[in-house]
């Protein structure tokens, strides 16, 4: 009897560690993405003409854009690339197709999948500039 109730206490403890590993993997990369997508590592604005913006992706339907800087005449534009979360922010940046315009954006490093989008640069905000 004494070797039986033993079986059952280490086959608790086996179980109990088990459910303990995966909820704490499971918690642990949940706060992981939270903090990536919530934690800005720095921001700023570029200004430019915007290239390309387009939703793409097989199953996370992301806005990814590049936006062309030329800081003088002649000079060759360096590009930006960029990912929309916000569809209203995306149509603004549409409305102001062909025109010179600013983008506010915040960088978020270590995101873990390109379901959040294929950069590190979110933009969050657009102004059409002259």
């Amino acid at each position: 009897m004494d070797l039986a109730h033993a079986k059952d206490d280490a086959k608790k403890w086996v179980r109990r560690i088990v459910i303990g590993g995966l909820l704490f993997v499971v918690l642990g990369s949940f706060l992981y993405v939270f903090f990536t997508l919530h934690y800005t590592y720095s921001s700023g604005e570029r200004v430019g003409f915007v290239q390309k913006l387009s939703k793409r992706g097989w199953v996370c339907k992301t806005n990814e854009g590049d936006l062309a800087m030329v800081n003088m005449a002649g000079q060759q534009a360096q590009m930006f690339s960029f990912t929309v979360p916000d569809d209203k922010v995306a149509q603004d940046i549409e409305s102001n197709a062909g025109h010179r315009i600013e983008l506010h954006y915040e960088e978020h490093r270590g995101i873990p999948s390109s379901c959040f989008g294929d950069t590190q640069y979110f933009v969050t905000s657009v102004k059409r500039t002259e």
